[in-house]
């Protein structure tokens, strides 16, 4: 969803639903993480409020009271509405929130708001019937609750968020951090988005989904983690690399490399290593003026058309297009450049989705 042409008239305006017991590190988020996206000339790109049903004060589950400007009317003229999670009410126990708070999310999203949710916000969608028919998540600690009472959606409680069409919704607490960063690197490019994660201190993007969270016994710190291999690979997104090349770095077999590296990413290494292919040409494209074709060949595509169809697979334009959109000033330094590899959420792997990622990539069967 991209708003640019209305950001620069005035900030998108973003109203945060806080119901009671909300989380109280949900409800700061969106208020720290798009606060902190100034424009060009020092304006705030956008404008965060926060409403309550009724306007009235509601507690918090750190103790505080939220003290409201606001009441439900604020989501009449929101262009995004955030539902931050909560730790109590009939919206976790058996599903329901008040008609009011249905009428105003109903309202809000059928007028063209985009709305998404924190944590257990999911809940509160759900309720409202938003998720229905939709892939969707929440905080994996709650995923079988959610999946009893909202049989109707797609729940995957693996990844850390999900973005279906206007409907946004993400796992617990920090993953609310990575939703809004990704909020604002859709609406305004990655640079814009690391250039926030910087200021927060936060990193632009993490490996994995929420399955890495999930409670397990912790292995110990060795030296059979693909990290540093991931890391290796970044390095080298402009050279061809073979499945075995990757086993071979991290000193395993093929097939222990493989099982490890989507136990810790989610993602196959053909799948992973084509997504930051296709971030590190959308960098490239904003933070510097080589061809296309250059772009495709230092972002290790064999072809133009290559990552002209992963681009528009994953974002829905045009290698020019995106360019002419998110077109910024070169990366002050390589350590900006390394910060602006994203990750973008992907969709579970159909049968023979990872033959078409080796073939998409523009690189033989024999890698990844």
């Amino acid at each position: 969803m991209r708003n640019n042409q209305a950001m620069s008239v005035r900030p998108h305006r973003i109203a945060v639903l806080a119901l009671d017991q909300v989380v109280g590190l949900d409800l700061g988020t969106p208020a720290q993480v798009f606060s902190t996206a100034w424009g060009a000339d020092d304006t705030s790109r956008y404008d965060v409020r926060v409403c309550t049903p009724g306007g009235l004060p509601v507690r918090s589950t750190a103790g505080f009271q939220v003290l409201p400007d606001h009441g439900l009317e604020l989501l009449e003229t929101a262009d995004t509405v955030i539902v931050p999670g909560i730790h109590a009410g009939t919206a976790l126990t058996d599903g329901s929130i008040q008609p009011e708070v249905t009428e105003a999310l109903r309202s809000a999203y059928d007028r063209g708001a985009r709305v998404m949710s924190i944590c257990t916000g999911a809940f509160v969608l759900a309720a409202a019937g938003l998720l229905d028919g939709r892939r969707a998540t929440t905080h994996w600690a709650y995923a079988q609750r959610f999946r009893r009472l909202h049989s109707r959606v797609d729940l995957d409680p693996a990844v850390l968020f999900i973005v279906d069409d206007r409907v946004l919704t993400s796992a617990g607490v920090a993953a609310g951090i990575d939703l809004c960063l990704h909020v604002i690197r859709l609406d305004h490019g990655s640079e814009a988005a690391n250039r926030v994660a910087r200021r927060c201190v936060m990193p632009p993007w993490r490996d994995g989904g929420q399955a890495q969270y999930i409670e397990q016994p912790v292995p110990k710190v060795t030296d059979t983690s693909t990290a540093n291999t991931r890391e290796w690979v970044r390095q080298r997104l402009h050279e061809p690399i073979a499945l075995r090349d990757l086993a071979e770095h991290a000193r395993m077999s093929v097939r222990t490399f493989t099982r490890r590296f989507r136990s810790e990413t989610g993602l196959s290494p053909a799948q992973w290593l084509l997504q930051q292919r296709t971030d590190h040409a959308r960098l490239l494209l904003e933070t510097t003026d080589l061809t296309v074709d250059q772009i495709a060949h230092r972002s290790g595509f064999n072809t133009t058309a290559a990552l002209r169809q992963q681009l528009h697979q994953r974002i829905g334009v045009s290698p020019t297009t995106y360019r002419r959109t998110f077109h910024l000033r070169p990366p002050h330094s390589p350590r900006d450049l390394a910060l602006s590899v994203v990750d973008l959420p992907v969709t579970p792997s159909s049968p023979g989705q990872e033959v078409r990622d080796r073939r998409e990539s523009g690189v033989g069967a024999e890698r990844v």
